[in-house]
């Protein structure tokens, strides 16, 4: 296998401890090791702010694909960290932009009042579509990525991806004077990002909260 012989470093692991990618985060072993953007903790981040900003939520669907490696880690830490805030979560699964306007359609006959979308390929690659679904189906959404937001999406919150590229060219040019992968420690993101957009809330029948306006390093005009 190449990974056996030629070092990887990952620039945007979704979580690659909890994956089983890597051995640990302060020592990943193998030949593979990079910047980790705790794709999960940020996830749970999502209930926070759709349960400020959206009054009176209580049915959250959470979008996404077992096709993610991320999926299973993910789901479990959304579980855990529901209940306090009694909130009902409901998976929906899209695999492809195809399976979009099902998945919307399912989640305005249970009732939904948010989405939460987990981050996948294939979804930034259907971004439009989906900020689309979601005015046209009233469902406020929280985004991993800003991508999202700018494309009409509600809200997000995740890692500085410029900052993060940054900082991977550190690995290679360690790697490139010597160092192995598995002694290189998974680093995690340290400047993070709220992006807002009140056009959007304005379409839902939303005002977002001054607490979330204040907190915001972007407002999407």
């Amino acid at each position: 296998m190449a990974t056996s012989s030629i070092p990887i470093i990952f620039t945007m692991h979704a979580d690659p401890e909890k994956t089983g990618h890597i051995a640990s985060l302060a020592r990943p072993g193998g030949n593979i090791t990079g910047l980790s953007i705790v794709m999960t903790d940020l996830n749970v981040k999502g209930l926070e702010f759709l349960t400020a900003t959206v009054p009176g939520v209580k049915q959250i669907s959470v979008l996404g694909s077992p096709d993610m490696p991320s999926y299973s880690p993910s789901l479990k830490a959304l579980r855990e960290a529901a209940h306090p805030f009694q909130l009902q979560l409901r998976t929906i699964v899209a695999r492809t932009g195809a399976d979009l306007e099902t998945a919307f359609s399912a989640m305005a006959r249970e009732h939904a009042q948010a989405v939460l979308v987990l981050g996948f390929g294939p979804y930034m690659a259907a971004r439009q579509q989906i900020a689309e679904l979601a005015i046209r189906h009233r469902l406020p959404t929280f985004f991993s990525w800003r991508d999202h937001v700018e494309a009409g999406g509600l809200m997000s919150y995740g890692p500085d991806l410029g900052d993060l590229l940054r900082r991977a060219a550190a690995y290679v040019d360690k790697i490139l004077k010597g160092a192995k992968p598995a002694d290189l420690p998974v680093e995690q993101p340290t400047k993070f990002e709220l992006v807002v957009n009140p056009k959007t809330a304005k379409a839902l029948g939303l005002t977002i909260p001054q607490s979330i306006l204040a907190r915001a390093d972007h407002i999407i005009q």
